[in-house]
């Protein structure tokens, strides 16, 4: 069963020199022919769908489909799969393939929220990380944006880029406040195997931010966030009152989603859960689209242990963190009695905080998250 769903648009006009995602340039009629592939695999999972209440275009860059089509993937989706009445409804933009006509197009589609690719408001980061727009082309998307009768924007941006200072980061911050987004996303630069920044920017690279000058970036991200009003509610984002990410927020949770398109990924609640990916090559998913029998990769029946992990590395990246009571129910066990030596001892540390719901990051914590999650595995 699923009520979320992720729709992969594996295209872009060149791909950026920090991207892992799958994603390429579009060949003659790929555009044309790819939603026509969704739709047919979103036949393959009707049946197991409970009303969506939330559908999340990713990529890749989905701007680049034409408002038309996004409105016929919407009307099918809504047809086969449901669609609740409140479902938020998520684009991804690029600021450089976007006009203010285009941006009202997709709003009248059926889109409700639009996710700004800004990651830098510095012309010469967005020349390093091979980005296509310009920082006053992020402005006028922004703008475009608003003006089009979008009330529920979120922009992205990247910190730690190779060179920046503290300084420079704090600058990016007040352009992002600035623009008065509903959401953001702080996400910290990785570099990625097999990117043109791996090549580049070697572990050892001088101009790669060291753990002391990330960790500032976030803490300075947090202060200057916060104090403008949003709420810190996950480890990378930020929301005024009550423009959470609902589709994100249903990952963190553990709700069950469907991904369709090249490379997408799946959790379906179907006894502990089960995960699987589609295939990453577009000839290969087409075949088996078109065949009705596309193959799976990766599927994984999760055992109870493996869920118990799961919630608790998903659930703690929410700032409420996690709530023993909804623990007990999900997995007729306490956490005390899975956990409790761990907890206390995380506790202890600074890195959790207990209260009468349950457990959550502190500040600490949230910096050195993927060590604390580590300690939850099986």
């Amino acid at each position: 069963m699923f009520n979320r769903l992720y729709v992969h648009i594996p295209f872009c006009v060149k791909k950026c020199h920090y991207c892992a995602f799958v994603s390429r340039t579009p060949e003659k009629d790929e555009l044309t022919e790819y939603p026509a592939l969704l739709l047919r695999e979103m036949l393959l999972h009707a049946p197991a769908a409970r009303p969506l209440d939330s559908i999340y275009f990713g990529g890749g860059t989905p701007s680049l489909l034409q408002p038309l089509q996004i409105a016929r993937l919407l009307e099918k989706f809504a047809v086969y799969l449901g669609l609740s009445a409140d479902a938020e409804i998520t684009l991804e933009v690029n600021p450089g393939t976007m006009s203010h006509n285009a941006l009202k197009e997709f709003r009248d589609a059926g889109i409700t929220r639009v996710s700004l690719g800004i990651q830098s408001f510095d012309d010469a980061f967005l020349v390093r990380l091979a980005r296509i727009h310009t920082t006053e082309q992020s402005r006028q998307a922004f703008r475009d944006a608003r003006e089009a009768g979008f009330t529920n924007i979120s922009i992205d941006l990247i910190h730690s880029l190779p060179g920046q200072g503290l300084e420079q980061w704090r600058d990016e911050i007040r352009h992002a406040v600035q623009l008065g987004p509903e959401h953001i996303s702080i996400y910290g630069l990785t570099i990625e195997e097999g990117t043109p920044f791996a090549r580049s920017y070697p572990a050892n690279s001088q101009e790669l931010a060291d753990d002391d000058l990330s960790a500032d970036m976030f803490e300075l991200a947090d202060e200057l966030l916060t104090a403008a009003g949003l709420e810190h509610y996950e480890i990378a984002n930020y929301a005024r009152t009550g423009y959470r990410s609902q589709h994100n927020s249903g990952y963190w949770k553990r709700d069950g989603y469907l991904g369709l398109g090249v490379a997408a990924h799946s959790f379906l609640r179907d006894g502990h859960g089960v995960r699987f990916s589609n295939p990453d090559n577009l000839e290969e998913y087409r075949q088996g689209v078109t065949s009705g029998h596309l193959t799976q990769a990766g599927t994984c029946q999760l055992t109870q242990a493996e869920a118990i992990a799961e919630y608790m590395f998903l659930g703690l990246r929410l700032a409420e963190g996690e709530d023993l009571h909804a623990f007990e129910r999900e997995f007729g066990r306490s956490l005390e009695s899975v956990y409790g030596s761990t907890a206390a001892d995380l506790v202890k540390f600074g890195f959790l905080i207990q209260n009468e719901r349950g457990l959550a990051l502190t500040n600490r914590g949230m910096l050195l998250s993927n060590q604390v999650f580590e300690k939850f595995l099986p």
